[in-house]
């Protein structure tokens, strides 16, 4: 193991440790598509798998067959009816599904156990007939009924990786074909899984032809309602939806053919796939006139003690419109607020970033600096600035700022620095290089 990861280097050591702490203990759930799995980058995949357990992150594997199946069929001269699990599976697909099954679960078994990984491979996928759709009897093709996560959760307690096969039993013990995009996706739901990781040979999902590096659940749906989405993504593209409506938080679309690949997709910024993430800012809204006497009592007290430049409930009414608060059932917890300067149109300052005490260290404060960079990304803004005299920390490690002088600050507001004379330490970020890309 450790010659498998000598190419990592000692910084990119120190940013997977910046992760460690979110992901300790979390579940992801990782679907090879069989393409992948007859590929010659498979150990070194696998060898990723091995990083994310040595770092104490629970694994389950799923995997597909596409390419196993319709091979066998070549093979052997046997027509299939379908070969992911998507459309109709008639009894002869199925006997060929069941041998392509067992021979890619031997391989990622095997895999893995030269890894020094121990794993099983399981039959906790309680299978229902998808039955007659639209007048079309889809015969031995199945969907989930129920996922075993009580028994998955003691392999894992055990330091064991469960692999899961695109094969069902119903209550009689009867076999289905399920599709592994759908199956990843419930095994994700029953585990209550932070991260689902497709990995395909494509790079990421396309919109439009495109490359879409990071993607909203708000856009994706659209995207795919407007049918900008096509084969070979579309898959991949509605289960992805599906999870993150459903409770999963991320699901990352990668190409499994990238060295370092799942590594460098889950513990970076920048990514090597695909992020489809839910609607993170939904509690941030843009304030209103009547957050003026809210937005003052919320910020007085850190205004007291030198934390915020004093602000009247006048020059905050006069700001409201680029004022921005985080609500929590009704309760104004935190707010931002964005400026723009008219000598410098692509350039903006961050300020009056304040959590209230009771809500700090939950997340609030990132989600609300996140939310304005890419308000101002948007607005075609290039550089940010942000002043604090006590924040340094969180502005350099968290947020990804940069300190500079006063010198940089655009003329205008160089001169009302100077005149405050609170000696603000002085932050700058580069919107154009930042992806801002969500973990």
């Amino acid at each position: 193991m450790v010659q498998g990861i000598s190419n990592i280097n000692p910084t990119d050591l120190r940013g997977i440790l910046n992760y460690v702490p979110r992901f300790l203990g979390q579940t992801f759930v990782i679907s090879l598509d069989g393409a992948i799995i007859d590929n010659n980058n498979l150990p070194n995949l696998l060898l990723d798998i091995a990083v994310l357990r040595s770092l104490q992150i629970n694994v389950v594997i799923v995997h597909g067959i596409s390419k196993q199946l319709s091979e066998l069929s070549l093979s052997r001269g046997i027509a299939i009816t379908n070969a992911d699990g998507s459309g109709v599976t008639d009894q002869s697909t199925l006997d060929l599904a069941i041998r392509a099954s067992s021979r890619t679960s031997h391989q990622i078994l095997e895999a893995l156990t030269q890894s020094g990984l121990k794993c099983a491979i399981t039959n906790s996928v309680r299978s229902t007939p998808m039955g007659i759709i639209k007048g079309i009897d889809f015969q031995r093709s199945g969907k989930v009924d129920r996922i075993d996560a009580e028994f998955l959760t003691h392999l894992i307690s055990k330091s064991i990786i469960p692999i899961i096969q695109p094969i069902g039993f119903d209550r009689n013990g009867h076999t289905f074909r399920i599709n592994s995009d759908l199956l990843a996706i419930d095994v994700a739901f029953s585990m209550k899984a932070t991260k689902t990781i497709f990995i395909t040979e494509k790079d990421g999902l396309e919109i439009d032809d495109r490359f879409v590096r990071q993607l909203s659940v708000d856009r994706l749906e659209a995207s795919l309602s407007s049918n900008s989405i096509k084969e070979p993504f579309l898959s991949k593209a509605e289960h992805a939806l599906l999870g993150v409506k459903g409770s999963i938080a991320r699901i990352h679309i990668l190409n499994g053919n990238i060295h370092d690949g799942l590594i460098r997709e889950v513990f970076s910024n920048e990514g090597v796939g695909t992020l489809v993430h839910g609607n993170e800012y939904k509690q941030i809204r843009q304030a209103t006139r009547s957050d003026v006497p809210r937005i003052f009592n919320l910020t007085s007290g850190s205004v007291e003690k030198e934390e915020l430049t004093r602000r009247s409930i006048e020059s905050i009414e006069k700001d409201i419109n680029n004022f921005y608060v985080y609500e929590i059932d009704g309760n104004l917890v935190g707010c931002v607020l964005i400026t723009r300067f008219e000598e410098e149109y692509t350039v903006a300052e961050i300020n009056t970033l304040f959590v209230h005490p009771l809500h700090q260290r939950q997340g609030v404060g990132s989600k609300l600096m996140s939310f304005a960079c890419l308000k101002l990304k948007d607005l075609g803004v290039e550089r940010v600035f942000a002043l604090t005299t006590q924040s340094a920390g969180f502005f350099e490690t968290v947020y990804g700022f940069t300190e500079t002088s006063s010198d940089a600050l655009p003329k205008g507001r160089r001169v009302r620095y100077d005149s405050h004379n609170r000696n603000s330490k002085v932050f700058m970020k580069n919107l154009r290089t930042s992806s801002e890309k969500q973990v």
